[in-house]
């Protein structure tokens, strides 16, 4: 059985980009796990956010893993690049890749963990064929691209049905969560049976962020 992780990742996209390297030095002090990067192209969905020179620069300071969220287009062309520059995690969406299997693979043959995202709209019924090649599925529980969107109540459902498929297969795959996740629904998640929750504005917004980091996780 595949045993629960406990797990936040914050995203940058909700920072404060004047002082970059005292938000990353923030994380960096804190309990959380990953640093998490969207990277938006205008076109797969409608906003443009950072690409990789800044990739590079968070990964200069960054202690913990770059979870690399690639909200792009032809997300192949630009795998090997994102994995020179630091990325630990690379995120492609299933709605954007032609041949996910094969992208799966370039990724874990460049030494990297494979995630795959998901729209609200997509049921997770269509990653079974690939899911041994995911060290992580992400669901999006808004619509990808702005931050601070309301959380999707279908959500629990996707994470209870996505849940009972891995533990089928005797997978490790972790599930992650991204959109509108605070210190409200947390428990939830986790109870649903979410490994790592995405928190951005609900960690940059807020006056401790140390302590939202602490009460998400706990």
């Amino acid at each position: 059985m595949k045993i629960q992780q406990k797990k936040v990742a914050a995203s940058l996209l909700s920072c404060d980009f004047a002082r970059l390297k005292d938000e990353i030095e923030m994380l960096n002090n804190s309990e959380n796990d990953y640093v998490h990067c969207d990277v938006m192209d205008g076109h797969f969905v409608p906003n443009i956010s950072f690409g990789q020179p800044l990739i590079k620069a968070v990964k200069a300071h960054a202690k913990q893993p770059l979870d690399v969220h690639l909200m792009i287009t032809d997300a192949d062309k630009y795998l090997e690049e994102f994995a020179r520059l630091g990325a630990d995690i690379i995120t492609v969406h299933y709605e954007a890749c032609t041949h996910l299997n094969r992208t799966l693979c370039t990724i874990k043959q460049l030494g990297k963990k494979a995630c795959v995202a998901l729209n609200p709209h997509t049921p997770v019924l269509l990653t079974e064929d690939i899911l041994p090649l995911c060290d992580m599925v992400l669901l999006m529980s808004v619509n990808p691209g702005f931050g601070g969107q309301k959380f999707i109540d279908n959500t629990f459902s996707k994470i209870r049905t996505l849940k009972q498929m891995i533990e089928q297969k005797q997978l490790q795959t972790l599930i992650q969560i991204d959109g509108g996740v605070n210190t409200d629904n947390a428990a939830q998640l986790y109870q649903a049976g979410a490994d790592v929750l995405v928190a951005g504005s609900s960690v940059f917004k807020s006056k401790n962020p140390l302590q939202t980091i602490h009460n998400l996780k706990n």
